[in-house]
């Protein structure tokens, strides 16, 4: 997580181990300390927003009539079975120490979550790295739990299993649960995530179409549910783009438990990656993804320090982290602000009509950030935070790219760019027609507000299968599907008229944006047919029913010869070729991001 300014500035850390201090109690001393006031955070979309793309109302004020009761003394102590850190903000949570058994099992695991006296922590399952500790690596069941104290005003526990170190921290007067997980191999089931399980009753407010304590139906899989209304639930629809959301979390009565981000420079996937946020059952399961495979569309990145806040609040939204100290805390990985470089400089030419995003990857670690529109013609990015490194620079329009090149970051350094105008954006393209908008995404099509938050089948949709469409009078909103499927809406008709004169050889394009089981697009104009392309390379997981169109953007482009078309209307067949097979929504398809035909 970016440093941002410090609450305190201290220079030597104490450590002392508590393994053998059985239940001796270390209450640190009290000092003071000033707090500056942390700013509130904001998202730039709610989950399970239809169009998921609205601005977040967030009041930030303390909620009315609740009044938190005596907080208790910043400290921690072990009594063989866990160790117990109370924050003096009102938070007192555990962390297990022995395992079921005399094994290992459950070591590592929060077990409970004290937020003003009341138990958040669901009793039978702990709060944990993917599902616990041990086992995380084959062969490699020893867990290792040891605790430290920093100073007078943080401690740290950490957990250790395999190749897979996992922290959690406190500060005085925070009522946080920093975490920081450092890891140099992947762990099983090749993912990387943090699951926080609070009983329902509890937490009940969380992301509503995640929720599936109401559903009486399986509709995919095992993690795709319906409702009585014909309504669809699952845990990938509380996704949101990663560059939108800093936060997530739910509430209950006089609490609210939020999961804020750091920079994701380890994570993978870019600005627009989407995945599961929450699960409602019986337990309101916040999870915290480092790294994960639902539609990833790059390699996992090893040997960063991922790290995340648990942020205990009375209701209210979450304020700004600070995390400056953590630079005391001796964590695996951590590299300070000293130690990085920046990235500045301005484009040229851009358009006005979409947001641009300027994007750094290398296999290490991963950058972004937004570019504005300032005086003149000029488009300006200020990237900070950045390690050293070689790395691929992509500028999108949207979620389209339309500029690429490298760039060297050095410690302690900004790089200057003077990075001059885009390499090639299709929407700029003379078309005879076009369908849709080049810039990434599905959205302006029928259904493609829907897709992130509900399944294809949910009776919300309106239905995928669509009259012929006519160019000049059709609207893509509402004639045209954001997806297509062999088994759902095979055969997609274009109906367009060319005059006398565009009767010639012209390029046909169709972007898609992802494609599920080597889905690609043929087409037939009138009596010709074209060859059948090769498929995309795309991620090989579920991605349209899972509440993402973001995988690796193609084009696939057809060369039409003059003897095709005809003066007059022209008939354009789309179909979707695979070789794989499958039933409905999960047979082989993919998602739109624009259709023309070039003059």
């Amino acid at each position: 997580m970016p440093p941002t300014r410090s609450v305190l500035d201290t220079h030597w850390t104490k450590r002392l181990s508590l393994r053998v201090l059985g239940t001796l109690i270390l209450a640190l001393q009290p000092v003071c300390v000033q707090l500056a006031a942390a700013e509130p955070l904001h998202n730039r979309a709610i989950p399970c927003h239809i169009g998921n793309d609205a601005p977040v109302e967030a009041d930030h004020d303390a909620r009315s009539g609740w009044q938190p009761g005596q907080e208790g003394q910043f400290g921690i102590r072990t009594d063989g079975n866990a160790y117990t850190v109370d924050t003096g903000a009102g938070l007192v949570f555990q962390v297990r120490t022995r395992g079921a058994n005399g094994g290992d099992r459950g070591k590592g695991d929060i077990v409970s979550l004290l937020w003003h006296g009341v138990q958040y922590q669901d009793p039978r399952k702990g709060s944990q790295v993917n599902s616990g500790f041990s086992g995380l690596y084959d062969g490699q069941d020893r867990v290792n739990v040891d605790a430290a104290r920093v100073g007078n005003d943080a401690v740290k526990i950490t957990v250790t299993a395999g190749a897979l170190t996992h922290v959690y921290m406190a500060r005085r007067g925070q009522p946080n649960i920093y975490m920081a997980t450092y890891f140099t191999a992947e762990p099983k089931p090749n993912l990387v995530r943090f699951v926080v399980r609070v009983p329902h009753a509890r937490l009940p407010d969380g992301p509503q179409c995640a929720d599936i304590t109401t559903a009486v139906r399986g509709v995919e899989a095992h993690d795709v549910f319906g409702l009585a209304n014909g309504e669809t639930r699952s845990k990938h629809y509380s996704n949101m783009r990663l560059k939108d959301w800093q936060y997530f979390g739910a509430t209950g009565p006089h609490v609210g438990m939020w999961m804020v981000r750091d920079n994701n420079e380890g994570g993978s996937g870019g600005p627009f990656y989407r995945s599961l946020l929450d699960q409602g059952t019986e337990d309101q399961e916040l999870t915290y993804i480092v790294n994960y495979g639902e539609n990833q569309t790059e390699p996992y990145r090893m040997g960063v320090l991922n790290s995340y806040v648990l942020a205990f609040t009375d209701g209210e939204p979450p304020r700004e982290v600070d995390t400056h100290w953590f630079k005391h805390m001796d964590l695996p990985g951590y590299v300070p602000e000293s130690e990085r470089g920046a990235f500045e400089g301005h484009f040229t030419g851009l358009a006005e009509d979409a947001p641009y995003t300027l994007a750094l990857s290398n296999a290490h670690a991963q950058y972004w950030g937004d570019v504005f529109a300032k005086e003149g013609h000029s488009h300006h990015f200020h990237l900070q935070g950045v390690l050293p490194g070689q790395y691929q620079a992509t500028l999108y329009r949207n979620e389209l790219q339309v500029k690429r090149f490298n760039v060297d970051i050095q410690a302690a350094h900004t790089t200057p760019c003077a990075c001059g105008g885009i390499d090639h954006d299709p929407q700029h393209d003379a078309a005879l027609w076009r369908i849709g908008t080049w810039d990434g995404s599905p959205r302006e099509f029928r259904n493609g507000d829907k897709v992130t938050v509900m399944h294809p089948s949910d009776v919300r949709m309106q239905p995928w299968t669509v009259p012929d469409y006519l160019v000049g009078r059709s609207n893509p909103a509402h004639d045209f599907p954001a997806y297509q499927w062999k088994a759902v809406n095979g055969a997609l008709v274009v109906r367009f008229h060319l005059s006398q004169r565009d009767v010639a050889d012209h390029r046909l394009r169709i972007g898609i944006t992802t494609a599920f089981a080597h889905a690609r697009p043929s087409i037939t104009v009138n009596q010709w047919s074209a060859p059948t392309p090769q498929p995309a390379v795309e991620p090989t997981t579920r991605s349209l029913t899972a509440g993402s169109y973001r995988g690796n953007n193609a084009t696939f482009a057809f060369d039409i010869p003059a003897s095709a078309f005809v003066a007059g209307e022209n008939v354009l067949t789309i179909n979707v070729t695979s070789g794989n097979a499958g039933d409905g929504f999960l047979s082989p398809g993919y998602a739109f991001d624009a259709i023309d035909l070039l003059k």
